[in-house]
């Protein structure tokens, strides 16, 4: 039986950290810490948008959860990728295996900017992943974002947030088909629950993570709850179903464990490997 790495878990705890956007969704304004987390699965823990000047603090705290929580293997932290320099000291911190910088929300051309472009290459050489947390209108530019920094993994966090069924969804497909042909991309099987318009039947939501499947193989997908934000929609237990459904016929070891290792914890275990036998 697979033990599965999570890769998309968030913690946060407003008593500690200041998260603005939690102000306006009472059900998860309160602190979600390693203690509530509902499953025995390794993670990777994103980022919770809390404001970016308390970005060293939080990684500083999912460090110390990480020793009472040996199940935290690395946090992907937030840094401001507009300020390059900004990637290249994350790149000093083997806790730290992957950076977000939060775009979904930015103008129209944040992503081609010159000085972004700059900082997500510079992570590129430093061999941490960037995650990209966008909306389904802002794929194009993530494609291009990808054909300009071919050396750095771009993970596409939430599938890209389509509305299975929804508006746009025709869209999305044929968007996320052209993001696909780009080796470097990644694709996460998460966050899709939030986005799902109520009532939406369950075969639409397996549907659209078939298609990131299709089009991104087996080989580049993994898996991710977005715990607690997923309880917005559904439980842990209910997505994970889903993923399995979805699954059907792939090799589920490398959607729910093996990917996400590669993705995320090679760099910190080459660096291991180096420091035992340093020829």
């Amino acid at each position: 039986m697979t033990v599965v790495l999570d890769s998309h878990v968030h913690f946060w705890d407003p008593r500690q950290l200041r998260y603005p956007w939690l102000v306006d969704v009472d059900r998860l304004n309160r602190p979600f810490t390693p203690d509530d987390f509902p499953a025995r699965h390794d993670v990777i823990v994103v980022e919770a948008g809390r404001v970016p000047v308390d970005a060293p603090a939080e990684i500083e705290w999912i460090r110390r959860e990480a020793q009472r929580h040996p199940w935290i293997r690395g946090i992907v932290a937030h840094a401001d990728l507009e300020h390059p320099a900004a990637a290249s000291r994350c790149g000093d911190d083997p806790f730290v295996v992957g950076v977000r910088r939060n775009v979904q929300d930015e103008a129209p051309g944040f992503l081609e900017g010159e000085d972004f472009r700059a900082g997500v290459r510079l992570l590129g050489e430093t061999g941490l992943p960037f995650d990209a947390c966008i909306r389904a209108h802002q794929l194009p530019e993530l494609t291009a974002l990808a054909e300009a920094c071919p050396r750095t993994t771009i993970v596409l966090d939430h599938l890209g947030k389509p509305s299975p069924g929804g508006p746009g969804y025709r869209r999305w497909r044929e968007d996320l088909r052209r993001l696909s042909r780009h080796a470097n991309v990644r694709c996460k099987l998460s966050g899709l629950a939030t986005e799902t318009i109520p009532g939406t039947a369950r075969s639409q939501v397996v549907d659209a993570l078939k298609e990131a499947l299709d089009a991104f193989g087996p080989g580049r997908c993994l898996y991710g709850s977005d715990w607690p934000v997923m309880t917005l929609a559904t439980d842990h237990e209910a997505w994970l179903d889903a993923v399995h459904t979805a699954l059907d016929g792939h090799p589920a070891e490398a959607v729910l464990r093996h990917n996400a290792e590669q993705t995320y914890l090679a760099r910190a275990a080459l660096g291991q490997a180096q420091r035992k036998d340093p020829e």
